[in-house]
């Protein structure tokens, strides 16, 4: 069996494995992972990387995928393998079977590069009504003067901006959950 745990075929394999939950494909992902658990990849390391693609790849369509992948790397620290083979198996064709959105992942790394790129943004004050007010002289300043606590008003809602004024704008989740392009090999 070729399988080099600090080489080219470590970084592909793991890389087929993340590609194949992402397409859905549990006999491709099962067909992975039982190649790195074949060729002495660290269980951990498999589960470390099941925790980051419930957040990447499955994000907020199905929020029960991160507990349950925190779980099986507790199941692998835990009982450890050969036991906790199972474990992994178990959370990888749940989410290979859960829905997919990559809407967080896509708006955080939207927000990171614009941080990245425009390095002021990250150092705009926050608004006064936002500041937390603990001593007289910051309510004599206006610290949280015009905050509107949402438990007081009905079903939480009100108008308030809760961005700095230079990028009150600032958009960074779409509501897209995946892309719009078809594949024509579908059709």
């Amino acid at each position: 069996m070729i399988y080099d745990r600090v080489g080219d075929s470590h970084y592909d394999t793991i890389s087929a494995f993340h590609k194949s939950i992402r397409g859905s494909n549990e006999d491709g992902a099962l067909y992975y992972l039982a190649r790195m658990l074949k060729g002495g990849e660290n269980p951990l390391y498999i589960a470390r990387r099941l925790i980051r693609i419930a957040s990447e790849d499955i994000g907020i369509l199905d929020d029960t995928c991160l507990p349950f992948a925190i779980s099986a790397y507790q199941a692998v620290q835990f009982v450890g393998m050969p036991e906790a083979d199972l474990a992994l198996v178990h959370c990888t064709v749940k989410f290979c079977k859960a829905m997919k959105s990559v809407e967080i992942y896509r708006g955080w790394k939207l927000l990171n590069n614009k941080l990245d790129n425009e390095p002021n943004l990250i150092n705009l004050p926050i608004p006064l009504h936002l500041r937390n007010a603990p001593t007289k002289l910051m309510s004599e300043l206006g610290y949280s003067k015009g905050y509107k606590y949402n438990p007081d008003f009905k079903d939480g809602l009100v108008k308030q901006n809760y961005l700095p004024d230079l990028c009150k704008n600032l958009k960074i989740l779409d509501g897209k959950h995946l892309g719009e392009l078809i594949d024509s090999d579908l059709e």
